[in-house]
């Protein structure tokens, strides 16, 4: 059973509480730095940032209803490598599942890092946050929304509306945001030996249970899950033929933003930034002439199925993709329409677990048996 302790939460505000704690953690020896979004401006919203005096962490606001970016990828080059210290990373559950996805690529490690988690009530896209928080100030603007995530969190991005994994798994230490009083306490479990140890050296008051939590999550988890599905059903409809999906990505650009963003796609040189689809201008003016028109940028349909095959498994449904497109193309819609098939097809769910070896890496003799006894 996973060790429970509360921070105690002081004049209502819950914010400055998980500054205290994350300040705890830095204060440790055996930890160097803490990764946590902060507000490093008066506008804006809150980046990730690597802090090592516990003073930056007066801006540290990992509560925010704001997600720029997911840190997986951050975290993964922050432990490429040895620095020589420990790192705590503050993470949402889908960073913390496209982190796993990495570590499994060998594209980073966890021997130096401790993994706590929250409990996600989900978060605005760039443009929403920025419409949310207006002129406020940025914690304030925090306070606000979790006052209201009771509500459901309306107008949270969609991928959040329809995740269904609001639980951090795989983490070191949980902050439970689920069902707790945010004017009292936050419940903060230790779910791994480590990170017991650091939660033991922190001081905290003892908390029987969170109570609440469960129910709370499983509340989370039924409303996400029709959102999911009806998302699934809505996106199908709209991408069934080839000619439905181009009508789909007809404003696609050939940015590659959504690559860039994409937590897992962590390939060093993409063949997409490659010679191999610089053709030569009479290969376009055949084309044009064949059909008497050639839409440019060419292969944007192709480059969506390529990143479809390579990333389906992996993908953590966090919604970075659309989140970085110019043209607002529901491309994170898209992918999680395809990789909910793919990795059904696999039994894999990306980040559940290190000991899941990714799909397509390994031989299963008993796989697909039903395309098997077809064939033979």
């Amino acid at each position: 059973m996973a060790t429970t302790a509360k921070i105690l939460i002081d004049g209502g505000n819950p914010i400055a509480a998980v500054q205290g704690f994350l300040r705890g953690l830095l204060e440790n020896e055996s930890v160097g730095g803490v990764l946590t979004p902060v507000h490093l401006f008066g506008k804006g919203m809150p980046m990730p940032t690597l802090v090592t005096d516990p003073d930056q962490l007066s801006g540290a606001d990992p509560l925010a209803p704001a997600f720029p970016m997911n840190s997986a990828k951050l975290l993964a080059r922050l432990t490429r490598g040895q620095s020589g210290e420990r790192i705590a990373a503050v993470l949402r559950p889908c960073e913390i599942r496209a982190f796993v996805e990495l570590v499994k690529l060998n594209q980073g490690s966890l021997d130096d890092v401790i993994l706590v988690g929250l409990d996600c009530m989900g978060a605005f896209d760039n443009t929403g946050y920025k419409q949310f928080r207006g002129d406020r100030d940025p914690f304030e603007a925090t306070l606000d929304f979790h006052g209201k995530a009771a509500d459901g969190g309306a107008g949270i991005a969609p991928a959040c509306q329809s995740c269904e994994y609001p639980a951090p798994e795989n983490a070191d230490l949980v902050l439970g945001l689920a069902g707790a009083d945010l004017s009292g306490h936050i419940p903060v479990m230790a779910t791994s030996p480590r990170g017991e140890s650091l939660l033991n050296g922190l001081g905290l008051p003892e908390l029987e249970s969170a109570n609440g939590r469960d129910k709370a999550l499983e509340a989370m988890v039924e409303v996400r899950t029709a959102n999911r599905d009806a998302m699934f059903e809505r996106t199908r409809a709209a991408t069934g033929t080839l000619t439905d999906l181009s009508e789909y990505l007809a404003s696609c650009v050939n940015c590659y933003n959504c690559r860039v963003a994409c937590p897992v796609c962590y390939c060093k040189e993409c063949v997409f930034n490659t010679d191999v689809f610089e053709h030569k201008p009479w290969q376009y003016m055949g084309w044009a002439k064949q059909k008497g028109a050639l839409k440019m940028p060419t292969d944007t349909i192709f480059y969506h199925l390529t990143r479809m095959a390579h990333m389906s498994m992996a993908c953590v449904g966090c919604g970075q993709c659309s989140n970085a497109c110019p043209n607002d193309i529901p491309v994170m819609e898209l992918f999680r329409s395809v990789a909910a098939r793919t990795q059904q097809s696999f039994d894999y769910v990306p980040g559940r677990s290190l000991d899941e070896a990714p799909p397509l890496s390994v031989f299963k003799e008993d796989e697909f048996q039903d395309a098997v006894s077809h064939m033979a």
